[in-house]
C-alpha cells in the first residue's frame, strides 16, 4: 500500500488551521518542492528545504475576525510571474505541490524583529517585482567549488542585491531585522537559513509527508 500523506496532529505536524493564530511577522515559511528544479536543489544542497517565505503581516478580515490571514514575501514563479511578490500564506499551502513547513523565531527574535520591523518591511517593499536571479541561486547551490581556482569564478557568488533568489532575499530581511549581522546573502541557501539558532526549539510541518529538517536551529548566527 502507497504512504499516505502525514496530517495527523504529533508534535511538529499540524493543519494550517490549527496555527493561525500563532503564526507570527517574521516567521521562516520553508517549502519543499518536486519539480525537477526543486530535486536537483535537494540534491545540491543536500536538504529537503528547496524555498522561503518570510511571514510579513498579520490582516484580520473585518467579517472574520477570528481568521487571520498571513501574507508572506518571497523570490519565487508562481502564477504565471516570477521574481519578489507578496503571496497569501493560505493560498500558497492550498496549491504547493511538496512540503511546507513553518519555522516560529524564538520570542526573544520575535521581539527583535518586532523592534526592527518597520526598516524591515520598507526594504522588502523596495524590492517588489525584482526579478528572480537564477544564475546566483546556481551558484550559492554549490559550495565544492568555492576554494578552486578558476571554478570559485563560476560557484562563488560575491553579493549582488540587484536580483533575489528566496534564500538571499530571507537573509537580507533577517539582517534588516537585526537578527543576522554580518553575512554573504548571495551565498545562503535555503537550508542555511534553516539552521541557524534563531528558532523556538521544534518547528511544524503543515503540508506534506512527514519529512525532518536536518541540523534546523543549529547553528549560531555569528
Amino acid at each position: 500500500m502507497p504512504s499516505q500523506p502525514f496530517l495527523i496532529s504529533e508534535f511538529h505536524c499540524k493543519d494550517y488551521q490549527q496555527l493561525e493564530q500563532l503564526i507570527r511577522p517574521g516567521d521562516i515559511i520553508a517549502f519543499g518542492g518536486n519539480s525537477i528544479f526543486s530535486r536537483w536543489a535537494k540534491l545540491t544542497t543536500r536538504s529537503v528545504v528547496t524555498h522561503l517565505a518570510i511571514v510579513i503581516e498579520t490582516k484580520t478580515p473585518s467579517d472574520n475576525p477570528q481568521k487571520p490571514v498571513h501574507q508572506i514575501f518571497e523570490s519565487t514563479y508562481y502564477g504565471g510571474n516570477s521574481g519578489v511578490m507578496i503571496n497569501r500564506l493560505c493560498e500558497r499551502i492550498a496549491s504547493y505541490d511538496g512540503n511546507i513547513w513553518w519555522l516560529p523565531l524564538s520570542e526573544q527574535n520575535r521581539h527583535t524583529f518586532s523592534l526592527n520591523q518597520s526598516e524591515c518591511m520598507a526594504f522588502l517593499r523596495a524590492q517588489l517585482h525584482k526579478p528572480y536571479d537564477i544564475w546566483q541561486l546556481f551558484g550559492s547551490t554549490i559550495d565544492a567549488t568555492d576554494n578552486l581556482p578558476f571554478f570559485k569564478y563560476l560557484s562563488y557568488n560575491v553579493e549582488d542585491l540587484s536580483q533575489w533568489f528566496c534564500s538571499e532575499l530571507i537573509a537580507v530581511a533577517l539582517r534588516m531585522s537585526k537578527l543576522l549581522h554580518s553575512i554573504n546573502a548571495s551565498e545562503c541557501t535555503p537550508i542555511d537559513i534553516c539552521q541557524l539558532a534563531i528558532y523556538q526549539a521544534n518547528y511544524t510541518q503543515i503540508r506534506g509527508f512527514k519529512t525532518p529538517i536536518l541540523g534546523f536551529n543549529s547553528v549560531q548566527p555569528a
